[in-house]
């Protein structure tokens, strides 16, 4: 019979089920393990690290490590948070981040992190400033390399949930990219309808979608309301768990 557990996180006690991450175990205690790769509904990777913890004494992924009994975990502490702000500081220096003309500012959670991490300027790096291709060639959906931070939400929402593997990474090291299934955009079976083209899945300006940009008003926005990561803060009030997704059924549920 499955038994809950006890895990301390910062010096407190929270439950956690066999087969739980660190994260889902903190999402459900209503505690904020900052992240730019995992998102619910999709397969955590681990690959942005922003949700380092200590485990024990030991640095690893929150949205990937499991959780055990008696496990002390260090999330919100200097130590980890400066880690976090320097990850988050390189993903502005390898990129092209023009918050104030990107469409996408007010609901990145770029740029809603960096904010969260009280990042006033991100001048500890030089800018790498690179040249990255912009595919325009879908009539509904456009892919601009330059803000992409390669979380690989777009990956896994194609593959898992569309069913489609639109996206793929390719290069490597510093030209590392996210590519398409065939020439450009236009000539892959993506649609505006897909799961992995919706707002929820890419993390920045990354995937835009034609015709729906600068939506909304300064101050209507969506972290214009609140900070990125009140909507867990606030799920034990709520007492909404965290749903992780069977690979085998739709973003909805069904298959």
């Amino acid at each position: 019979m499955n038994k809950t557990m006890r895990i301390t996180v910062d010096g407190r006690k929270i439950r956690a089920s066999p087969g739980q991450t660190i994260m889902d175990a903190c999402d459900d205690a209503g505690v904020y393990v900052p992240r730019l790769c995992d998102v619910e509904g999709l397969v955590p990777q681990g690959s942005c690290r922003v949700c380092t913890v200590k485990a024990d004494g030991h640095t690893v992924a929150a949205c990937t490590e499991p959780a055990e009994p008696g496990m002390k975990v260090e999330n919100d502490t200097l130590e980890i948070k400066n880690y976090r702000r320097d990850l988050v500081r390189m993903l502005f220096h390898e990129g092209n981040h023009l918050c104030p003309i990107c469409e996408a500012s007010g609901r990145c959670e770029l740029q809603a992190m960096a904010y969260r991490l009280r990042i006033s300027q991100a001048t500890k790096y030089p800018y790498l400033q690179p040249v990255r291709p912009v595919d325009a060639s879908h009539p509904d959906i456009a892919l601009d390399n330059n803000r992409c931070i390669l979380c690989g939400r777009c990956i896994r929402a194609s593959r898992d949930v569309d069913g489609k593997h639109v996206f793929e990474y390719v290069g490597r090291g510093i030209h590392k990219r996210i590519g398409v299934n065939a020439e450009n955009l236009a000539a892959t079976n993506a649609s505006i309808d897909d799961y992995a083209m919706s707002l929820e899945v890419c993390p920045v300006g990354c995937i835009i979608r034609k015709r729906e940009g600068f939506f909304a008003p300064i101050g209507a926005r969506q972290f214009d309301r609140e900070p990125i990561g009140m909507d867990v803060e606030t799920r034990q009030e709520h007492h909404v768990p965290k749903r992780r997704p069977d690979p085998a059924f739709g973003n909805d549920g069904t298959k």
